[in-house]
C-alpha cells in the first residue's frame, strides 16, 4: 500500500511526542501526563475514517487493536477510550486513552475537562521508551 507522506498537523505535534511508525500510523504520545493518552496519525491525507480504502480501514483498526493492547500491557486501565473526533484538528487521527477509576476525570470523558498535568522532559522520554519498546514486542 502505497501511501504519501504528509506532515502532521501542528496542532497534533504541539500537543503530542513522536514514538514510532507503524504500517498506517504515526504514533505520538499526547503531552497531558494526567492519561496514558496515545494518537494514531495515519499517513494519508484524507480527513474521515471512510474516505480510507477497504486496504486501509482493517489495518487501521489493526493499529488502534495493537495500540489498545499495548496501552493495557503497559498501564493495566479499568477501561480503554477510543476516538476519533476531529473537530478542533481535522486531520483524521485516533486517540488511545487508557482510563482508571480515580484519574481525575472519570467517569467524564477527557477531552477538555480541565485535567491537565505536564510530562517533565525525563518522564516524556521514560514514557517514549516503555511504548516503543511494548510495541516491538507486541509486534513479535
Amino acid at each position: 500500500m502505497a501511501l504519501e507522506t504528509i506532515n502532521v498537523d501542528p496542532r497534533i505535534e504541539a500537543d503530542s511526542a513522536y514514538v514510532t511508525n507503524l504500517g498506517l500510523c504515526q504514533v505520538r504520545l499526547c503531552n497531558n501526563a494526567a492519561f496514558p493518552w496515545l494518537m494514531l496519525v495515519p499517513n494519508t491525507n484524507v480527513i474521515e475514517l471512510v474516505d480510507l480504502s477497504e486496504a486501509e480501514q482493517q489495518l487501521l483498526m489493526k493499529e488502534i487493536c495493537l495500540a489498545s493492547t499495548v496501552m493495557r500491557q503497559l498501564y493495566n486501565p479499568k477501561k480503554l477510550n477510543v476516538a476519533s473526533i476531529g473537530n478542533a484538528v481535522p486531520q483524521i487521527h485516533v486517540h488511545v486513552v487508557a482510563r482508571f477509576e480515580n484519574d481525575g476525570a472519570w467517569p467524564r470523558p477527557v477531552w477538555y475537562c480541565g485535567v491537565e498535568s505536564a510530562y517533565s522532559a525525563e518522564e516524556r522520554e521514560k514514557q517514549i521508551l516503555r511504548i516503543q519498546n511494548a510495541f516491538k514486542l507486541a509486534a513479535i
